[in-house]
Parts: structure tokens; sequence; C-alpha cells
């Protein structure tokens, strides 16, 4: 591998590792965003969990003007929920698909999107030190004409 290619390799590594990091910020902001669209113009309701998993649910519910809602993207922060459970939620009147459970908000996304940003840094730090030691090496093994 010549210096140039380790160069480029590390770079590569170094902005995908940035990338993936400003991502996972963006999730906790958006998700803060979310929430506070929510509370700016807040209902609330019980809804019924149709489909349960880590990274979403179906929930239904019915709002004070009698219609039945039916999130298509389900509810935010839908950990440990299990199908037929009644939940409380909150959701916004003016948008009633953002919905989020009660009591739950963006704090919850800090530390997956933290664990996300550490361990992305701790495969891209050592194998960019990697690449630049072998580009420091490779530098350093170019045969110079006399």
């Amino acid at each position: 591998m010549t210096a140039q290619v380790a160069r480029r390799l590390r770079y590569g590594v170094l902005v995908a590792a940035a990338g993936i990091s400003i991502l996972a910020v963006l999730l906790v902001l958006a998700a803060w965003r979310n929430d506070h669209t929510i509370e700016s113009d807040r209902g609330v309701a019980t809804a019924e969990v149709l489909s349960a998993g880590s990274m979403r649910s179906a929930i239904s519910f019915v709002t004070p003007d009698g219609v039945t809602h039916n999130p298509q993207l389900g509810v935010l922060y839908p950990t440990n929920l299990t199908v037929g459970q009644r939940i409380d939620v909150e959701y916004a009147r003016s948008d009633p698909d953002l919905v989020r459970v009660s009591g739950r908000d963006a704090r919850v996304a800090i530390v997956p999107a933290g664990s996300v940003i550490v361990v992305t840094w701790l495969v891209a730090g050592p194998v960019s030190w990697y690449l630049r030691r072998h580009e420091n090496s490779a530098v350093l093994s170019v045969p110079t004409s006399s």
C-alpha cells in the first residue's frame, strides 16, 4: 500500500466516523424537535399497542373529537411495550401522527446515540492510527535515487 492510498483510506475512515457522529447528534436533535412540537400543542389519550418492537411499535388511539388514529410511523420511544397493552400517550393536536409514550422524551435517545458515537470512534481511532503508521512507514521506505 502506498502512502497516498493509506492517507486516502485514513481520511475516508475519519470522514465516515465524523458523518456517523453527526447523524447521531442530528437524531437526538430531531427527537428534541418532535418533543417540542408535542409540548407546544399537547393532547393526551390512552392507546392500545397493536404491535411491539424495540425500534417501532404500532398503536391506535382515539382523540377527543372521536377520530381514531393509527400513526403510520408508530409511537416515539417504543421500548418495553407489549401487544395489547394500554398506554398513555401524548400527541401534537395539530399532527396526531406525532405521538410519544407519556413520560418519555428525547433523553432516552441520548444513551443510544452516545453509544454509537463512542463505538464509532473506538473503531475509527485505532484504524486511523494504523493507517497513519502505514502511511509514515511507506514514506520512509521509498527508495531515493542518487
